[in-house]
């Protein structure tokens, strides 16, 4: 009682004077005032109920000694960001709930916790956190779970101090409503990516927390398909630390990896139809420094003794990953790993690639990587050709743009198409500006870009036939279909496009809009307003194309070619989607964005594709190539400067115009 009447010598009357009661309420707040580690806080007062663990009674952390480390990166004030990338089976829930406990009792303030579903929200609530509460005599005291009561709902648990809000992830007034200094995710792969077109619910749930200054976010889940996971890309932006196991050998520490488990084949072992003769009852570890063997009793002795190590510079994220070969339980020893490995493998060698994904996620806590659909941007850039940035290679006798349409820039490529459709990069950049104002500079600009002259090695004078132009976002259409109308004279195709939104696959890369008709009571959008229909592009069959054509080697039918020098994100960009399963559309992969990676180089590559469609280069026989060629090389012949190029070029294309479609004469 001195050190509370020397801090609060102004309420020494009025609890002298009050029950005993009372003054039990008054100094366990002021108790809580106290803030503990979380590991402390945990091993002193945490109780785990029936309800919520197979091993109930006073908490202990001496079977699970890595979320120590984690639990101490949580209460580290330089770290704003916690990550975890893990397995099924790791105490990860226990750590948050562990997190949580010590907020409530003696460090209160408002938590955000964010799950995928509502669903996911209320059985957290009732199978988690009110056993929790229950169980703990610390917390019971102070969290009434009665609902109804003291403003307390489902998704609301109020406490002294502060309160926890738990919400689903596809819900743009739940994610933005209520800020919050610290938060929480669990399983970021199966949060929204689009919030009712409002961005994903991670980002939205960190805007929450930008007014503190000491803000907290902690991150833990399951990752799924590589360069789609949210919970990969947190991992790799943070410090990456890893839970450094020695030998009871050699003594030397490394992080255990499924590359090191082993076991024997058994020629005279009954064949398994999914084992084998694999004796998988002898699997073992090995370490991967000296050779010694390790069973599982000795595995588990030696991860008592692991340590946190960090492989990359900390900058504010602390991220922690670990894998199913840590855990001590019986369903997690080597012998059960290795039995659901080699069924995996088995079903994937029969065309089932479903258990090797939940092994890979679940087990190895690793994101899984679908081959074949993927580009290797080291060898992209080997393959790379020495010409200059906007000199049209030797091959290139038909010029096409794509454009993309951002709300502050324009993203551009333009692509030389010859024989084959084999065709060379000519530009990659961007132009910035209001692309919303249709009398924004930005669209003068991107004018300028488009009708001017573009030269090989030979001095032949080459202008842009086809563009497309994205018109998906309907902030921008207004302002591209302004753009369109008023500039449609100046190239033979100056097409408005939006990307199919759900064909996945089956729609072609290039079809004609359908032809606009008045009707009674007809809807009409901002392209009626403007005298024109959108064209609609195949995108999952032009990214299977492009994506196909970019592995393609030397010179050929197909062959995509890029200059040296080209713009540094050029490749990130164009292999910034992953072809695997939706996880809201069964049986049928689908191209995908990548988390965190900008894409409009790819879809500027899928437009120009499109525009090469429409002009039908796909289509054209040799005759038409040697024509197109010969016009060519006679406008340098018989031009003395690039203004007299640019004139008989103009003159040929309105003389085409007026007997019909210049792709058609071509033809």
């Amino acid at each position: 009682m001195d050190s509370f009447e020397e801090h609060y010598p102004i309420w020494k009357d009025t609890v002298q004077k009050t029950t005993n009661k009372v003054k039990s309420v008054i100094l366990s707040a002021w108790k809580q005032s106290e803030s503990v580690a979380t590991k402390l806080w945990a091993t002193k007062y945490r109780v785990l109920s029936k309800e919520e663990s197979a091993r109930p009674g006073k908490f202990s952390d001496e079977l699970t000694p890595w979320i120590r480390g984690i639990q101490d990166a949580m209460d580290d004030p330089a770290c704003w960001k916690v990550v975890m990338m893990k397995p099924a089976q790791v105490a990860w829930t226990t750590i948050v709930l562990n997190w949580l406990g010590k907020i409530i009792h003696t460090d209160p303030s408002p938590v955000i916790g964010l799950f995928s579903k509502e669903k996911a929200a209320k059985e957290f609530r009732e199978e988690k956190l009110t056993p929790m509460i229950r169980a703990t005599r610390a917390l019971s005291g102070l969290v009434n779970l009665s609902t109804r009561k003291n403003g307390q709902t489902w998704d609301r648990v109020p406490f002294p101090g502060g309160f926890l809000k738990i919400v689903g992830s596809n819900s743009p007034s739940n994610v933005k409503s209520t800020p919050s200094p610290r938060a929480f995710v669990e399983e970021p792969d199966d949060a929204s990516d689009n919030v009712s077109g409002q961005g994903d619910a991670i980002t939205l749930l960190e805007e929450r927390l930008k007014t503190y200054d000491d803000p907290k976010i902690v991150f833990g889940g399951t990752p799924s398909i590589k360069g789609l996971s949210n919970i990969e890309k947190a991992f790799l932006d943070g410090d990456q630390r890893y839970f450094m196991v020695p030998c009871h050998d050699c003594g030397e520490s490394h992080a255990l990896s499924w590359d090191n488990v082993f076991c024997n084949e058994d020629p005279d072992k009954e064949l398994h139809e999914f084992y084998g003769h694999f004796d998988t009852a002898g699997t073992f570890y090995a370490c991967p420094s000296c050779g010694s063997v390790w069973d599982d009793y000795q595995k588990n002795q030696n991860v008592q003794k692991a340590e946190w190590v960090a492989t990359k510079q900390f900058c504010g994220v602390a991220s922690f990953y670990i894998n199913e070969l840590y855990a001590p339980w019986k369903g997690s020893r080597m012998a059960r790993l290795m039995e659901r490995y080699l069924k995996a493998q088995a079903l994937a060698d029969r065309g089932d690639q479903s258990e090797q994904i939940v092994f890979t996620n679940s087990c190895l806590g690793l994101p899984y990587e679908f081959e074949g659909e993927r580009l290797d941007v080291e060898v992209l850039q080997d393959k790379a050709l020495d010409y200059p940035e906007k000199i049209v290679h030797a091959g290139g006798l038909v010029l096409t743009a794509g454009v993309d349409v951002q709300h502050d820039r324009l993203a551009i490529i333009i692509r030389a198409w010859g024989r084959e459709e084999q065709s060379w990069l000519v530009w990659w950049g961007e132009i910035y500006g209001n692309t919303v104002d249709k009398t924004d500079k930005v669209w003068d600009g991107l004018e300028s870009l488009l009708t001017q002259v573009y030269t090989n090695a030979q001095d032949w004078s080459f202008r842009i036939q086809a563009v497309s132009i994205d018109s998906s976002d309907g902030t921008t259409s207004d302002a591209v279909y302004d753009f369109v109308r008023r500039r449609q004279k100046k190239f033979q195709l100056l097409m408005a496009i939006k990307g199919s939104s759900n064909d996945y696959g089956n729609r072609e890369i290039f079809s004609r809009p359908k032809t606009s008709i008045d009707a009674k009571g007809r809807k009409h959008t901002k392209a009626d307003k403007y005298g024109l229909r959108p064209y609609i592009v195949g995108t999952h069959k032009a990214k299977d194309l492009i994506y196909a054509r970019m592995q393609l080697s030397g010179n050929g039918p197909g062959r995509m070619h890029n200059y040296i020098d080209v713009r540094a994100d050029y490749y990130e960009q164009i292999t910034s989607n992953v072809k695997a399963p939706h996880r809201s559309i069964r049986n049928k992969k689908i191209w995908q964005p990548k988390a965190g990676v900008a894409e409009e180089g790819l879809d500027c590559e899928v437009y120009s594709l499109h525009a090469a469609r429409a002009l039908g280069v796909h289509l054209w026989k040799p005759q038409t190539w040697n024509q197109i060629e010969q016009k060519l090389s006679q406008v340098d012949l018989f031009s003395s400067n690039e203004d007299d190029a640019e004139q008989a070029s103009e003159k040929r294309n309105t003389r085409k115009r007026k007997k019909g479609s210049f792709a058609t004469s071509w033809r």
